[in-house]
């Protein structure tokens, strides 16, 4: 019986932030994956393990959440100013597409270590001791994202003592920049509120008309209030993840959000876009007990925010959705800004299912119209593994 055997590609698996995901040097990939296409999109399904039926992603390098169904490619840039470019897919686990329309905050820490461990970054960049400052160049929403990545002894210093919630264990940090993060090709001519309003009536059918901020920074994003859907904020992943209708009612709130953020031209369309835009819901500040058993005292943050991604409750925060967090909790009147007490603020510490985060955001106003200069966070990352990672060459 004919059968076509396996090819070999050079691959790292990393952890950046809370997520995990394989990562592509651009040359390294199979021609015809080396474009745009279904061709780039079958192979990185498989490679992952998608589309599972199982919902397990068993044979492939997935492990069956959002947050490690990830792959990224990197290439030298060619932009100036810029030293790789980096474009993120989120393959989705039991259907068969590849969701290239937004960013990864949490991956986007390890491609300046994985950019400077390839050679892709000018060694004259990369200090004998000290931290290098990559320019990326996200290529899914267009963006120049800078990650500051700690050198020792001219390599990427991956282990110290940062601790983020979410991850298990503590390790060297990266700062990122998010600069001018706003989305400027999506919806309503790239206005970072779409509708010209930072609260809005969403009408959500068969749910009624709640309130909601929906911006689009880092990611678009779709922030209602907790107490308006059920909720005190204080939710783990299994108190949403397990309840089908609270998943289908989050749903509904998301497609019909992105057809008001003039992200989609009908609800149905949002089957086929489940990375953006994510939907989130906020609340005043409480006592509560994260999944690591940690205690998050009302006292010791701003707000707290749940967030989904990819039609499940997230085990922390996605970064992008971060981004958006911090910079609507910047402009008085959302409903970001209003749960972490309103006023002006240039930082904002939020509560989540793993524990706290915090975020900073530079905003301005003029002539009514509000802009975004960066937001930034601080993350960590580290190679899980790397060398080959191997598909059946009828794969693709």
């Amino acid at each position: 019986m004919a059968h076509a055997p396996q090819i070999k590609i050079p691959a790292t698996y990393i952890r950046g932030g809370t997520s995990k995901g394989v990562f592509f040097h651009l040359q390294d990939l199979p021609e015809t994956a080396q474009v745009p296409g279904p061709a780039r999109d079958a192979l990185l399904m498989r490679v992952i393990g998608s589309p599972d039926p199982y919902g397990k992603q068993v044979d492939g390098m997935g492990a069956a959440t959002s947050s490690t169904s990830k792959t990224v490619i990197v290439s030298k840039s060619k932009r100036p100013d810029h030293d790789v470019d980096y474009l993120f897919g989120q393959v989705s686990i039991d259907q068969p597409f590849v969701d290239w329309s937004g960013n990864c905050g949490n991956l986007s820490a390890a491609v300046g270590p994985f950019a400077i461990s390839a050679g892709l970054v000018d060694p004259s960049r990369v200090p004998q001791n000290g931290v290098a400052t990559v320019r990326i160049w996200q290529a899914n929403i267009g963006k120049t994202i800078i990650g500051h990545v700690p050198i020792t002894n001219c390599e990427v210093q991956e282990t110290s003592d940062f601790e983020l919630d979410g991850v298990t264990f503590p390790a060297a940090e990266v700062q990122l920049e998010f600069m001018d993060p706003a989305a400027e090709e999506e919806g309503a001519g790239g206005a970072m509120f779409p509708t010209g309003n930072v609260v809005d009536d969403l009408e959500v059918p068969g749910i009624g008309t709640l309130k909601a901020t929906m911006i689009n920074v880092g990611i678009p994003t779709i922030f209602v209030n907790a107490e308006s859907i059920g909720y005190t904020g204080t939710e783990l992943q299994d108190a949403i993840n397990s309840d089908p209708k609270a998943l289908a009612m989050f749903e509904a709130i998301r497609a019909y959000g992105a057809l008001r953020m003039g992200l989609i031209k009908d609800v149905d369309e949002a089957v086929k876009r489940q990375h953006t835009p994510k939907v989130a819901f906020v609340a005043k500040p409480v006592d509560y007990v994260a999944s690591s058993g940690k205690k998050v005292a009302a006292a010791d943050v701003d707000l707290l925010v749940r967030a989904l991604s990819m039609g499940r409750l997230h085990h922390a925060m996605p970064g992008t959705a971060a981004v958006a967090i911090g910079t609507a909790a910047a402009i008085p009147g959302t409903l970001v800004n209003s749960a972490a007490g309103g006023g002006e603020r240039n930082s904002v510490h939020f509560g989540h299912p793993s524990g706290t985060l915090r975020v900073g955001a530079e905003v301005q106003q003029s002539n009514g119209e509000w802009a975004v200069k960066k937001a930034v966070m601080s993350r960590s990352a580290r190679v899980l593994m790397e060398g080959r990672v191997c598909v059946a060459g009828d794969a693709f």
